[in-house]
Parts: C-alpha cells; structure tokens; sequence
C-alpha cells in the first residue's frame, strides 16, 4: 500500500488539536498483516495509539463495537476520537507485550496457562454480553457465520491453497461435501458475538497480567466455538493437547455461567471439531493467499506450521469418517510430497555456505571485487526505486534509520523489487547448501549507496537467516562517505 506519510502526520495532529492535545511525539510501529497503519502517540504523558485505515467501513465497525463493549465493561480499547474523514481514530494503548510474545518468553508455564485460562473466561463474557443490543448491521461483511460465510472460509483454502499446489483431487465431490459441512455448522446452536481472528497475538497483556482484546473489527453473529477453535489451535502457539484440553473445559465451564438454561454440552462438544476445522482451512487459505500468491516470506514459512497444526487434528478426531473426499485431500496436504515443498533446505554448524551481502554506490564505488575465486555474484540494481535520498528530511538519513525504512516500505516499490530477489536469490542458496558450495555474493548498487541499497542488503540478510539459517555477512561499502 502506498502511502503519503507526511498527510497521515498532519492529519493525527489536526485530531490531537481538535482535542486540545498536544503532540510530543509520534512513532510509527510496525506493520502486520493487515493494512491499516498504526502510530504511538505521546500527549501530556500519556501515550495513545493512533490507527490509520483506508477501509472506512472497517473503522467504523470497530469505533462502534469498542463503544459497545466498553458499555458492557468488557476489556477492549476505547476509541477516543475519529477524523471527520473516518481514516484516522485515536484509542487506548495497552502497550506492545502480547500474549503470544509472553509465551514465546516464557514456554508453557503455569503462569502462561493461567493467562490464556482468563482469556477465554474474559472472551466467554465478551461474547454474551457484547451479543445483547449489539447492531449486527454495523458489522464488515456480512451479519452473521452462517452457510454462506463458512463456505467462503472453505472455499478460501480449495483457491488460495489447495489449486496452489497442484495436486489431483475431485473437485466436485470435495464442493458436495463442503456444502454438506457448512450446512451442519451453520444449524449450530450456541451463536453470540463471533470475534473471528481471536488469537494470541491479539490479546494484549498488562504489567498487572490483565488482558485486553484488540482487532475485532471483523467479529460478528455466529457460533462461539469458532473463537475458542482460533485461540486453541492457533499454529504459532502450538499450545500441547493437555493445555487444549483443559482450556476448552475452563471456557465451556465458564459459558455455562452466562448462558445456562441454553447451554447445551453435548451439542456444544459436536460442533466444535467442525469448527476446529474450518478454522484451520481458513488459515490455510490466509497462509496460501499472502505466501503462495503474494509472496511473503512470512506466511510461506507458516505454511508448515499450519500443516502441522492439520496433522494434529486429524489424529484426534473421527470428524472426516463422515466426509472422505475432504479426507483424502488433507491426508494429500500433510503428505512429505508436499510437506517438503515447503520447508526450505536449513544451514548446520558443517555447512561451509558463507553468504556476503554488499551495499555500493555506482558513482562511488562500482561493482564490488569478489575475493572468492567465483568471479562474482548477483548484482542488483536499486536505481528503479524512488530515491528517499532526494527528500530534503532524509538526505543524511540511511536506509538504517527507521524513517528511510518506512518511505522505502510505504511509498515506493521496494517490497516488490525484494520478492523478486528472494525468490531468485533463494533457488542459489538452497542448491549451494545441498551440493556443499563454500561462498555466494549478491550486492545491491544504488546512486548514492546510502538509501535504497543499503535497505535491500539488510532486507536480504534477515530473510536468509530467518529462512535458511545461513551464515551471512553484510558491508556497506560507502558507509564512511554516507551524508551526515
């Protein structure tokens, strides 16, 4: 997404000011998987976070909800203000610690435990109370979870994943019994507020280990075991089966308390593997969609972790007896054929791969020498990318400081240019370490070497560490005549 970072400054500072609030300070904080942007801003000292989004329904939707909730007492943000355009909203900051990075730090302590445990009681009480006098119109797509959306999810994985893959399958069999699974679920009884992605990453935890729910702008009417399945099998968390196990039971223990004359167990415990499932396709399909299509390194490294997660299910469950062509087909998922197609070729401790990742300014400096006896490597020209270097702001910048970062990520087509090089850059790392090949080099050549080049090096460097565990080295060839 392109963006003008300067006019989405100005328009926080008219809101703070509309408020009476002075700005000290703004930061930019880092981009996930959507694509609203999100600022900390700091005003009398206290901090808020600032949201920008082009998808003005999608505002609105969340403004609307945290006001709902927050009249319920559930532990939400509050939205403070919104811009009369609708782009830009202020709400409460809860910091950055969430509850997937606790547990990531501290592994499945007790402590950890104790934290998802109240959770799913505080997302058991949000779904209740948050369902009474809520407007379903409000919501982003449409009112309710029911045939038509679950078939959307399931038909997400057959495009985005399953296609992908290019593996044979019937195609109008798999249609049939997915039309048969979305009509058992969305007869599912036990329908309040649906959250929709209530995963870890989305619970925000407090120094007094309180817990606070962000990004529900997509929640509405359906079956609460959705919400339980996303947070329970979410693949990043990997959580153990004892810990599913016994926090289904402390959510449903605590359902029960809100809604007992209409809690029904054991049609609760039968729809739930179904939505278990559906989650899990859906993810699939996200994984698919952002990695397989859009290629980013992040979500084609999650597709073994959704496969995984897959695997699991479908050794715990009797669910796909019922529906064999489905079965067939994930069996085919999870299969080493394709599971291996996905997971990159790793550096060990022997691999003799030392990567060398060079920054250098064609005026300055030229190609840069290859001290190996390869003769060269890849060289890759930046010059395409608009320059941050002409903008008077960052001229004694470099593509290390964070403002460069972000004019490189939001305003240009770096992103682009950088998935065209991994996906070249990667076929040569992974045949080097399969056939024991002891040196590769790539550089990345701008006007300057001080921006763009320099970006595109480290950009290089983090993706092949994270994917492949290499040995990489990077210099900035210009470095000590960089503008300062």
């Amino acid at each position: 997404m392109h963006i003008n970072e300067e006019a989405i400054q100005e328009k926080i500072n008219a809101l703070f000011s509309k408020n009476f609030l002075p700005v000290t300070n703004i930061t930019r904080l880092p981009q996930q998987g959507s694509n609203r942007i999100y600022y900390r801003v700091l005003s009398n000292d206290t901090s808020y976070i600032v949201t920008y989004g082009d998808n003005i329904k999608e505002n609105r939707a969340f403004h609307y909800f945290s006001k709902h909730f927050h009249k319920k007492g559930l532990t939400v943000p509050l939205v403070f203000s919104m811009s009369e355009d609708e782009f830009v909203y202020i709400q409460e900051d809860f910091g950055d610690t969430s509850l997937l990075n606790i547990l990531e730090n501290e592994g499945y302590s007790e402590k950890v435990f104790a934290l998802f445990a109240k959770s799913l009681k505080e997302l058991a009480h949000l779904q209740v109370k948050a369902d009474k006098g809520l407007d379903y119109k409000m919501t982003i797509t449409s009112k309710k979870f029911g045939k038509e959306a679950i078939m959307a999810d399931l038909l997400y994985f057959k495009y985005y994943f399953l296609d992908a893959i290019q593996q044979p399958y019937d195609k109008e069999l798999l249609l049939q019994e997915f039309a048969v699974l979305s009509t058992v679920l969305a007869n599912a009884s036990h329908k309040y507020f649906m959250f929709r992605d209530f995963q870890s990453r989305n619970i925000l935890v407090t120094d007094e280990r309180e817990v606070h729910f962000i990004d529900f702008q997509g929640g509405m009417k359906g079956a609460v075991q959705y919400d339980v399945a996303s947070l329970l099998w979410q693949a990043k968390a990997a959580l153990p089966k004892d810990w599913k196990d016994r926090l289904y039971d402390i959510y449903k223990s605590e359902l029960k308390t809100l809604v007992a004359k209409e809690f029904d167990e054991q049609s609760f415990d039968e729809r739930y593997n179904g939505y278990v499932l559906i989650r899990l396709l859906q993810v699939m399909g996200a994984y698919g969609f952002r990695g397989l299509f859009e290629r980013k390194a992040h979500f084609l490294t999650s597709i073994p972790l959704g496969l995984d997660n897959l695997k699991d299910f479908m050794a715990h469950t009797s669910l796909l007896e019922n529906f064999p062509t489905l079965k067939s087909v994930l069996q085919m998922c999870v299969s080493p054929n394709v599971y291996q197609t996905f997971v990159p070729t790793k550096a060990t401790a022997e691999s003799p791969l030392k990567v060398t990742i060079n920054s250098f300014s064609y005026i300055k400096n030229g190609y840069p020498p290859d001290p190996s006896k390869n003769g060269g490597g890849f060289v890759f020209d930046c010059r395409g990318i608009l320059n941050p270097g002409r903008v008077e702001e960052h001229k004694t910048q470099s593509g290390e400081d964070e403002p460069v970062k972000n004019y490189l990520e939001y305003n240009t087509k770096m992103n682009t240019f950088l998935q065209s090089v991994y996906s070249i850059v990667d076929i040569s790392v992974e045949d080097y370490l399969n056939r024991d090949f002891s040196s590769l080099m790539v550089n990345f050549g701008c006007t300057g070497g001080q921006h763009r080049s320099v970006y595109a090096a480290n950009a290089l460097a983090r993706h092949l560490k994270n994917k492949f565990k290499v040995d990489v080295t990077v210099t900035h060839l210009n470095k000590e005549n960089w503008r300062r």
